[in-house]
C-alpha cells in the first residue's frame, strides 16, 4: 500500500449517515456543485458526501495532484469520517480518480459509478481551454460579463464558458480565479493518464457513457475488464460528456438503480 500523504479536503454531506455512503467526484476544472442533482436524488436513501477535490472549488491548493495523491486525499477523508466502506461515483476526471482508488484500497468500496471515462490515456484536449483562462486579464474585468468577453475568442461554446467561470470569485473588488490554474496545468499530462494502481476491482463497476461522447469506445472494453471484471455498461443516447447535465433524471434513475440492486 503507498504512503498516504493526503490534505483535508473540502466536502458536504447529505442524508443519514447510517445508510450505505456514497462519494461523488467531479470532474477536471469542477466542484462539487457539479453533482448536486445526483447528490439530492440519493440523499434520502444513502449519505451522500461530495467533495471538491485538491485545486479546486475550496479544497486546498498544492503543488502536485496525481492520481495516487488524490485517491489518497479521499482515504483520509474516509477516515476521518468513519466510513468503513463507501459507493463512489464519478465524473471524468472524477471517475480516474474512482477507478484508481478502488484498485488500490478495494476492501473500502462496495462498487463503482464511472460517467463517461475509461481507465485509459487520453490525447490533450483541455490545452486551448487553459490557455484561454490564464490569459484572462484580471485588471481589465470588473464583472462577469467581461470575462466571458475574454473568453469567447479562443471558447466558442457558451456553455463550456458558463461552467468555466463557475471558478469565478471576487474579493475585495478584485476578481480571481478559484482553482489553482497553474497547478492543473503542470499536472495535465499525468491527469490526462489512466490510473496509477495496478491490478483488479472485483466489486460491480457500471459504466455510463453519453451516445454523442466519445470518451468512451469499443476499443476501450479489453483494458475496462483487464481492470474491472465485473463492469457493465449504460448508454444515454442524445448527450455528451455533460450527460448527468444534460438528462439528469435519466442519469440520476440509472445509477440508484445500480446502486439499490448492489448495496
Amino acid at each position: 500500500m503507498r504512503e498516504s500523504k493526503n490534505i483535508s479536503l473540502n466536502y458536504e454531506t447529505l442524508g443519514d449517515k447510517q445508510h450505505s455512503a456514497v462519494l461523488l467526484i467531479h470532474g477536471l476544472f469542477g466542484d462539487l456543485d457539479n453533482l448536486k442533482s445526483i447528490s439530492r436524488a440519493l440523499s434520502d436513501h444513502y449519505f451522500v458526501i461530495n467533495i471538491d477535490v485538491r485545486n479546486h472549488g475550496q479544497s486546498p491548493w498544492v503543488e502536485t495532484m496525481s492520481f495516487p495523491e488524490m485517491s489518497d486525499d479521499i482515504l483520509g477523508l474516509l477516515e476521518s469520517l468513519d466510513i468503513e466502506r463507501t459507493f463512489i461515483l464519478g465524473h471524468s476526471m472524477g471517475g480516474k480518480i474512482a477507478m484508481d482508488f478502488a484498485l488500490e484500497h478495494s476492501d473500502k468500496v462496495h462498487g463503482l459509478v464511472i460517467a463517461d471515462i475509461a481507465p485509459v490515456a487520453y490525447e490533450a484536449r483541455h490545452t486551448t481551454i487553459i490557455d484561454a483562462l490564464k490569459a484572462v486579464d484580471f485588471n481589465r474585468v470588473s464583472n462577469r460579463s467581461d470575462v466571458d468577453h475574454q473568453l469567447e475568442k479562443d471558447i466558442k461554446e457558451k456553455g463550456v464558458r458558463q461552467f468555466l467561470m463557475k471558478n469565478l470569485k471576487k474579493e475585495d473588488n478584485s476578481w480571481s480565479w478559484r482553482m489553482n490554474l497553474s497547478a492543473i496545468e503542470e499536472n495535465y499530462p499525468s491527469l490526462i493518464g489512466a490510473p496509477a494502481s495496478k491490478g483488479t476491482f472485483e466489486g460491480p463497476v457500471l459504466f455510463i457513457r453519453g451516445g454523442d461522447s466519445d470518451y468512451v469506445q469499443a476499443s476501450h472494453r479489453e483494458e475496462i475488464l483487464s481492470r474491472f471484471p465485473k463492469a457493465e455498461s449504460k448508454t444515454i443516447e442524445g448527450v455528451g460528456h455533460w450527460l448527468h447535465a444534460e438528462k439528469p433524471t435519466v442519469f440520476n434513475k440509472i445509477v440508484v438503480r445500480f446502486l439499490d440492486e448492489n448495496r
